[in-house]
Formats: structure tokens, sequence, C-alpha cells
């Protein structure tokens, strides 16, 4: 029996068939046997794949679906790089899944991605080794430096995160759902796919543009619908067969504590939300980039080319799927879902409905907040800065308002070790942050994009004569930046500025998305709102003001890995959250607004807001929990791995003692600040709105943002 009846997909896009099938099918045989894949060995016994194992999968029929238009040599070469990557999966399952053998696993992997260099001359030692230095002498000379360097990333996330997958298998520990949906991108291979797709379409993304938030969502809704769409056809196989955790499905089921099929259709619901999350961008947010960014003819063709690839691919993918003696596919639903209710449930919210206040549900915290000292001091240069720079001046905020806020008392906890000076730039930042987010949901979209062009003149890289000119600073905003950039970037290195510059305009950027949901009253899906959360929280600005001290102890490339990568994130969803459960009823009741993961999981799984409240701050402690998880057993097993001097060591000590401090500090700041409470938000909102509102109005906004 099948462990739950699969659901009705939502299939936007029609499959369609390569001609060059028969080929693709006869040649991959021919390849893999010379690889040596079809003889061998399993340590159990008898062989990992035989040719009538090969042929039953039927990979060449999958990548005649995923790739419908190349010709006869693309399709063998885009299907001899599946066979090897499903040989990959297999291979390593056989030999270090079942027997949990991390050391040996290690060094295979290790010794595998040698083999993703053009001038390596070492021989293969087994097929896997074989395969991968074969197609990458004959995939590499077709395409760019900046091509190769990305697809040398997807395939060594995929190869060396399967680690994650042993080690939870090892533990019995099954993943978070935001852990789970950032692992699976890169352990799942679907960036990988997105690299193919580029050159079996000839659409080479164009350098310039590869980076940009609305490509990268293309790269990331695409790779989480193959992803989610895989789990639930895997399900049977991986999770009762083979004794894997690593399935959405499984997630969902033991998080949220409901029956598998419950489950399943949760994993499609939320499938359907990426698959239109996908179209949303690719229809409306990536011309208004290309636009903004005056793309060429060619530039312009190569994004389209790359967006109907990725299409092609999904539908294709499906099919393959309901094919394929791989996967639990009987029964599979011939009718289509039309995604009217995920549609609805983004789409139907009717702002500024009085909720009253929200309860907080019980949050697990194992760490004491701690106070500097130099608190009072950092209270009286604040509100002086305030003053100097003008926040108190343009009517949004007042002197009462901002002694209320009590933003140096969030810092003095934050960087409880700081010198006076350190605390007041923290203060500082904190201040600017959060007034720039009080100011932009007053701005038309227009406005908000060109204060947050504007903002990047006022943080130059270059010194001296090679600097472009910084302008006159406008209003508060404009001027609190420049006062706070000049203090800061003259302590950091060229690269540690780069990173901060980068940081807030990712923070201020977010804001112009909000802007923009708002416009079309459109709820984002629970994994964009996660992503994009950590922005317009800014908590990558705090990451970066938390790194100012450690210099360049830490080699960056530790920055990248999947510990401290997993570590901070965890770190900034718990705070960011936590101020979603804190400000629920300013935000939705007196806002009007739509950014706050109590909504979206309310719509989302289509239930009540104290619902919505409990599985967010379940959400939190899952979090918290993976953040002590990975102090206890990453973080030390990251030192030895990487062979960190003593002193690098003791800056990771460092910056992981300054996020606890910063997250039992931002939970002490909610709980005593009157920002969030009830008798405060109806003084300051009742009666009266920040801007005022209705035809002819506009040119209010424009003063108030200019500062005229």
């Amino acid at each position: 029996m099948q462990a739950f009846t699969l659901p009705e997909f939502y299939l936007p896009y029609p499959a369609r068939l390569n001609p060059n099938l028969a080929g693709a099918r006869e040649h991959s045989i021919g390849w893999a046997r010379r690889m040596g894949m079809l003889d061998a060995p399993k340590p159990s016994g008898g062989v990992v794949w035989d040719e009538a194992a090969l042929n039953t999968m039927d990979y060449p029929l999958m990548c005649a679906y995923t790739h419908p238009d190349c010709d006869q040599a693309t399709l063998d070469l885009i299907t001899d790089w599946y066979v090897w990557v499903f040989f990959f999966d297999d291979h390593f399952l056989e030999h270090f899944k079942h027997s949990r053998d991390r050391e040996g696993a290690r060094a295979y992997l290790s010794d595998l991605e040698r083999f993703l260099a053009a001038d390596i001359d070492q021989e293969p030692g087994n097929p896997a080794e074989a395969g991968l230095k074969d197609l990458w002498q004959r995939t590499a000379p077709e395409m760019s430096p900046a091509w190769q360097e990305r697809f040398r990333t997807s395939t060594h996330n995929l190869m060396v995160e399967s680690m994650w997958e042993l080690d939870n298998i090892d533990r019995g520990r099954i993943a978070n759902p935001v852990e789970y949906m950032q692992m699976r991108r890169r352990v799942g291979g679907a960036p990988w796919s997105a690299n193919l797709v580029e050159f079996a379409a000839g659409a080479e993304l164009p350098g310039r543009l590869a980076k940009n938030r609305q490509i990268q969502v293309l790269t990331d809704t695409f790779a989480d619908a193959v992803h989610l769409r895989n789990d639930l056809f895997s399900y049977q196989r991986e999770v009762q067969e083979e004794g894997e955790n690593s399935n959405a499905v499984l997630v969902f089921e033991k998080f949220l504590d409901v029956p598998t099929q419950e489950a399943a259709e949760l994993v499609n619901d939320l499938l359907t939300s990426r698959l239109q999350q996908f179209e949303h961008t690719a229809l409306a947010e990536v011309p208004a980039m290309l636009a903004d960014r005056q793309a060429t003819a060619d530039e312009t063709g190569r994004v389209a080319a790359y967006a109907k690839g990725l299409q092609d691919w999904q539908a294709g993918g499906h099919e393959w799927h309901t094919r394929s003696s791989r996967y639990m596919n009987q029964g599979v639903a011939q009718e289509r879902s039309t995604g009217a209710k995920t549609r609805m449930n983004q789409f139907g919210h009717v702002p500024f409905q009085p909720v009253g206040h929200l309860g907080v549900p019980p949050l697990h915290m194992p760490y004491q907040f701690r106070v500097s000292p130099h608190l009072a001091g950092s209270r009286r240069d604040g509100v002086i800065w305030a003053r100097e720079t003008g926040l108190l001046d343009e009517g949004l905020w007042d002197e009462r308002r901002y002694l209320g806020f009590d933003l140096p008392y969030c810092a003095a906890m934050i960087h409880a070790d700081g010198t006076l000076d350190q605390l007041n730039l923290t203060t500082g930042w904190l201040t600017w942050g959060t007034y720039g987010d009080d100011l932009f949901p007053g701005l038309d979209l227009p406005h908000a994009k060109l204060q947050h062009d504007r903002l990047a003149q006022f943080m130059p890289l270059a010194t001296g004569e090679f600097a472009d000119p910084v302008p006159e600073p406008l209003n508060a905003l404009e001027r609190g930046l420049a006062d706070l950039w000049h203090k800061t970037s003259i302590l950091i290195t060229a690269r540690k500025k780069a990173e901060l510059r980068e940081a807030v305009l990712d923070m201020t950027g977010s804001w112009v998305w909000e802007l923009a949901n708002r416009a079309t009253n459109r709820i984002p899906d629970p994994v964009e709102y996660i992503e994009m959360r950590r922005k317009t929280f800014g908590a990558d600005l705090t990451m970066q003001l938390a790194r100012l001290a450690s210099g360049d102890a830490v080699p960056e490339q530790i920055y990248q890995t999947r510990v401290i990568r997993e570590l901070e994130t965890a770190a900034q969803d718990y705070a960011c959250l936590l101020n979603d459960l804190f400000s629920y009823q300013k935000e939705i009741e007196f806002e009007g607004d739509l950014h706050n993961l109590v909504l979206v999981t309310q719509h989302f799984l289509d239930t009540d807001r104290w619902t919505a409240a409990e599985i967010t701050a379940r959400l939190m402690n899952a979090r918290m929990r993976q953040f002590e998880h990975l102090l206890q057993t990453g973080l030390p097993a990251l030192c030895e791995e990487g062979r960190l001097t003593q002193q690098a060591q003791e800056a990771l000590g460092n910056e992981a003692g300054l996020l606890k401090d910063w997250m039992s500090g931002v939970l002490e700041w909610h709980r005593r600040t009157p920002r969030y409470k009830d008798a405060e938000l109806r003084r300051v909102y009742r009666g009266f709105t920040l801007f005022p509102t209705g035809l002819g109005t506009g040119a209010a906004k424009v003063a108030a943002w200019s500062g005229t």
C-alpha cells in the first residue's frame, strides 16, 4: 500500500517531449557502462545498479521531458549529468548512509570534488569520480568562468551537504521546517539543475544580473517546487523503505503533529504557492527589474529563455515522476488543481481588522540578558543624536515617542560589553533602522524606490580622490545614515564595508518589496516571508555589526559553511518572529500591514490567529533548539575540521556570544517597550494616520519624505 493518496497537483505548464529521446537512451547506457556504473559493487553484496535497473528508472525520459527543445548532443550530455547525479546519490547511500560511516563519507566527498577541475590528471578511483571528470571536461569549456564557479558551488553543495542528511540520520533528528527548506536547496540539487538549464537552453545568465533578487527568486522557487514535488513522490521509498528523514512530508507531519495524508496535502499547498510565486516573479518583478537595470536585448532574451527553461523543467519533471519506477506514483491524480485556494488565501485579506491584543505563547529562551553599564550615557547621547539628525522634527516621531521606545536599552543588551562609543553606534543604527521601518510604509511606491536608491549614495566604498561625491541629505533618514556610515566605515576593512553596505540596502530594498505587496494586497507565502523577514527586520545588518570586532581572524569561507549559516539564520528567525508576535496588533489592526508570520500562517493553514501564534512560537522554539544543537555539536566540529587558529576560534565564540545576547536582549526589550502595547497604540494611531490619505495628498507625503 502507498503511504498516502497523492494530491491534485497544480500544473500550469504542459509537458513536452524531446524528439531525440531514443538516441539519448542508447547513449546513456553506453556511457554508464564505460564509467563503471553498471557493475559498481555494494558493501552488502550485489551491485548499486545494473542495466535493467537503469533502464527502468529511465533518466533519458526525464531529461527529454525537462529539456524538450535541445539537440541530440546537448540532450546526451544533460542525460549523462543526471545519470551521474542519481548514481552518486545511490552509491553514497549504499556505502555511507546505511553504515553511518561519516569519516569515510567525508573522505569520499573530498576526493570526488577534486574532479571539478579541467586540468586534473589524477586517475578516478570509482565510477562517481570517473563520471564527474568526464562530464566536467565536456561541459566547462562551453561556459564562462562565472557560470563554472556557480556550477562548482551547486555541485559542491549537493555533494558535501549530504553530510547533514547523514548526521541527522545518525542522530535520529528531524529538521524543523525552515532548516529543512534551506538545506533541501543545497542537498537536493535543483539549483544545480537550474545551472544545467542555462547550458541546455543557451541561456547563460548575464553576470551583472545573476545575483539580483528577482533572478534568485526564480531559481529558489523553481528549486523549492522541484524538491517538494520529489518529496511527495519519494516519501515511501525514502522514509518507509530506506529510513531517511529528510523529506518535507515527514517534517510537516512531525512539526505540526498531523497525519501523513494531511502533511502531504500541506506540502502540496506549499508546492502550489511556490509555483505561483515563480509566476508572479517572472511576469511582474523580472520585467520591472530588467527595465530598471536597462537590460540589453541580448540580456533580456537570455533571462526570458532561462525562465522558460525552468518552466519546461517543472512540467517535465512532474511527468517523469508519474512514470518512473523510482517513485510512488500509483493512482496519481489525473485532475489538475487550479491553485484557486492558494491565490484566495494570498489575496483575500481584509486589512485594518480589529484584532486586539494577541497574547505571546511560552517561548524557549535559555540565555540570560545582560545590560551594559553605559546604558544611562547612551540614553542621554541617543536622544541628542536623534535631535541633531532631525528624526524628531518630521512629524513621524516626537521626543516622547522616541524616549518611550528606549532603543538604547535594546542596544545595551545586544552589546553589553562594549564601550560607550560602541554602544552609541549600535543605538544609532537601531534608531535609524526603526525610524526607516516606520517611515517607508507612509511613502508611495515610486518615492520609496527613489529613497532606497538615494540611500546608496550615502555609503561610499571608495575614499579620497576615488570616492564618488556624497549628495546633500534631504531628510533626517539621509542625514542619519551619512553620519552612521562615516562613524562605522572608518573602523572596518574594505571587505566588511562592502558587506555592511549590502546589508543596509537589502533592508531598505525589502521595505520597498513590502510596499509592492501592499499595493496588490498580496500576502507572501511562508518560505518567501521567512527569507525576506530577515531583511525587513535588519537581521543581516545586525550580523554585520556583530562581526565588526572580530576583524579578519575568521577565514571568509568559514562564514559560508552550513554550521555558521544555520547558526546565524536560526538566531535571526528567533528574533524576527518574536517581533511578529509582539507587533501583531500594531501591524494588522493599526497599520493594515500584511507582513507578519502569524497572519501568513493564518492564511496558509486557514486557521485562527491564536493557533497561528502558537505555531509561530513553536517554530521559534525549534529554531532556538537548533541554535543550541549547533553550538554544542556543530561549532566544535567546524573548528576542528577547519583547523582554525586559536584566535579564529575565540572570534567565533565571541560572535556566538553576541548572538545569545542579541536574542535574549531583543526578547527583554519587547517585553519592556510600550511600542507594541495597546494603550500606546491607541494614543499614537487612534483618530489619525501617519500621513493624510485620499485624492490630492501625495504632495504631503513628498514633503515629509524630502524634509521640507
